[in-house]
């Protein structure tokens, strides 16, 4: 899944995203992924840490500023729009009615900047505001697994330092550092049994900080080898949760909440990427990455019978591949594509509503134009599709019931527009 919009969310994410210079980006099929406004995102990320062409590397491989002529600022704005909507089956239990929830995500803004400097002929330090990692869906009060999520927002915002240093003509190293300030806020339904249902809320907002370094080998005028490591960064979320609307029953059961720990850790992830130029016109690239997800840890949250609780989910490493090609039309347009494959990281068995992820493919197009000697600027799209995402959550017994059914047919389509400066 990814930085989603809600109905209700949608003003609270504007403002967020204006907080990092409105950076954002998107999750479907998981909620670390990598369209963060940039060329990229034509490529569907193939060449991710060897193309190594812009201020962005600075994020993808930072030792690929080693690259970069002269000082460099790179900007994107970037819009998204999915589909993910749930239908229920026969085995949902039939307390919990049949709403459906309508399509949870919708549209949502984002953008990302870089800038990257020299300080000498091999040294370049940069800065870059962005967000790889999140998540935001409203299914609405009524609907079937509101005791497992009403709404949510899950949000990390990355400001992002680095440098990297030219060893050799060949051999260039980088690294920078990961200051996620993070942000959550979720709505929970309570079964009171008789009557209308209460509600569980929980906010709470951390800052979290990793690392991220790379290594590009330069094999020829034409060829590029990367790698890049981004570290685990741990958001140790945390809140008692605030009750409205409780029954007799449950009033008494929880009259003194204890403190919820939803601490999670976002992923750390390894890339090795190639990028090698055919002729004058074409070059092709490709990806082979691993993202650590069996480490996630704490989100689900909710009332059941022993009162509020939390779900370590069970997740597990996925793993990518991408491939692309760049064609140089002419003297100013460059364009691109690619495809790319990312593992699902939950088994069907252990897929919940809160957190509907799956297999994704992804297609991206792109065109750049050369508008003069220091400007670029372009236009980049991806869709992605995750398919159909089974869900069987909850027993019949359990206060919060049995959630049953699929997301079918879910997708997200990004569209992008990014501006490169080299002053």
């Amino acid at each position: 899944m990814n930085i989603r919009t809600t109905r209700k969310h949608f003003p609270q994410l504007i403002v967020a995203a204006l907080l990092v210079a409105a950076s954002g980006s998107a999750r479907a099929g998981g909620i670390d992924l990598y369209e963060i406004a940039t060329p990229d995102l034509g490529l569907a990320s193939a060449g991710y840490a060897a193309r190594a062409e812009d201020a962005s590397t600075l994020f993808k491989n930072p030792a690929g500023m080693s690259q970069l002529e002269g000082a460099q600022f790179q900007g994107g704005l970037q819009a998204l729009y999915g589909s993910v909507s749930f239908t229920a089956d026969a085995n949902t239990s039939a307390r919990l009615g049949t709403d459906n929830g309508g399509n949870a995500i919708g549209g949502l803004p984002g953008g990302s900047l870089f800038v990257v400097v020299p300080l000498s002929e091999k040294l370049r330090v940069g800065f870059g505001m962005l967000s790889y990692f999140g998540l935001a869906e409203d299914y609405g009060d009524n609907w079937v697994g509101r005791y497992y999520v009403q709404k949510s927002t899950l949000l990390g915002m990355s400001l992002m330092p680095s440098a990297s240093y030219q060893l050799t003509d060949w051999l260039s190293i980088g690294a920078g550092l990961n200051a996620m300030y993070g942000y959550l806020d979720t709505e929970v339904a309570v079964n009171n049994v008789i009557g209308p249902d209460g509600q569980m809320a929980l906010k709470d907002e951390t800052w979290g900080f990793g690392a991220n370094a790379g290594v590009l080998i330069k094999a020829g005028e034409k060829t590029r080898f990367g790698v890049t490591y981004l570290s685990p960064v741990k958001l140790n979320f945390k809140d008692t949760p605030t009750y409205t609307g409780l029954g007799p029953g449950l009033s008494a059961v929880l009259a003194n909440p204890r403190q919820l720990n939803l601490g999670m850790t976002v992923p750390q992830s390894v890339m090795v990427s190639a990028y090698h130029g055919l002729n004058e016109k074409w070059a092709a690239m490709a990806d082979f990455g691993w993202q650590n997800w069996s480490q996630f840890g704490n989100v689900q949250a909710g009332v059941e019978n022993g009162g509020a609780t939390t779900l370590n989910l069970k997740y597990q490493d996925t793993f990518h591949g991408a491939l692309g090609a760049q064609y140089h039309a002419s003297d100013k347009w460059l364009l691109s594509g690619g495809v790319a494959f990312d593992s699902s990281a939950v088994d069907d068995q252990h897929r919940t509503v809160t957190l509907p992820m799956g297999q994704a493919w992804r297609f991206g197009l792109g065109a750049q134009y050369q508008l003069s000697r220091s400007v670029n600027v372009g236009a980049a799209a991806t869709y992605l599709w995750t398919g159909d995402m089974p869900v069987n959550q909850g027993t019949d017994q359990s206060l919060r019931g049995r959630v049953s059914g699929s997301f079918d047919n879910s997708w997200i389509a990004f569209v992008n527009l990014n501006l490169t400066w080299k002053f």
